[in-house]
């Protein structure tokens, strides 16, 4: 009797449905993904284990669940590969593989909750950098450590820092 989270459960039931109707990328995609979170899994399960040896078998299995914040997680992470990946090919001009990425891209981003706009992100960005106190660009990692937890999964990390980094500099330019 495990709690499955919800994403995952969709995400199995994608997977059946694409394999039906022959959609091969996506099959690959969330076949890639499932075992992402099953080694994600798997890691806690161990980690459980060493610190708690007297946990019953199902507790262990319950406990070593991902929940739905914890598969958002893999998920990002995954895309965050395929965008590396989609750099490296373009310089290494694979069109071919860049567009097998930006389709697994494409299949990976409809498991993540809706994205904010970068007008989103600079409005709580603002907010943040008034509550921390910030004033000049060495402060962007207080910045990130309290905005980061608020718009986990629904915004790209890399974006997130850039727009803070930017409002950060132009404070003082």
């Amino acid at each position: 009797m495990s709690i499955d989270s919800m994403l995952k459960t969709k995400i199995e039931k994608d997977l059946k449905t694409a394999l039906k109707e022959k959609r091969e990328i996506e099959v690959l995609t969330l076949r890639l993904l499932l075992a992402a979170i099953f080694n994600k899994e798997k890691e806690r399960r161990y980690k459980l284990n060493k610190e708690k040896p007297d946990l019953e078998e199902e507790e262990l299995e319950k406990e070593s669940q991902l929940n739905d914040d914890e598969i958002i997680e893999v998920i990002s992470s995954e895309i965050k590969k395929r965008k590396e990946a989609i750099l490296e090919f373009q310089k290494g001009k694979r069109e071919d593989l860049v567009k097998k990425e930006k389709a697994e891209m494409e299949v990976l981003e409809k498991y993540l909750p809706e994205q904010l706009s970068g007008e989103e992100i600079k409005k709580l960005a603002r907010e943040t950098i008034e509550k921390v106190g910030a004033k000049e660009a060495k402060d962007i990692g207080r910045v990130m450590a309290e905005l980061m937890p608020k718009i986990k999964g629904r915004a790209d990390g890399s974006l997130v820092s850039k727009l803070v980094k930017d409002l950060l500099t132009s404070k003082n330019g």
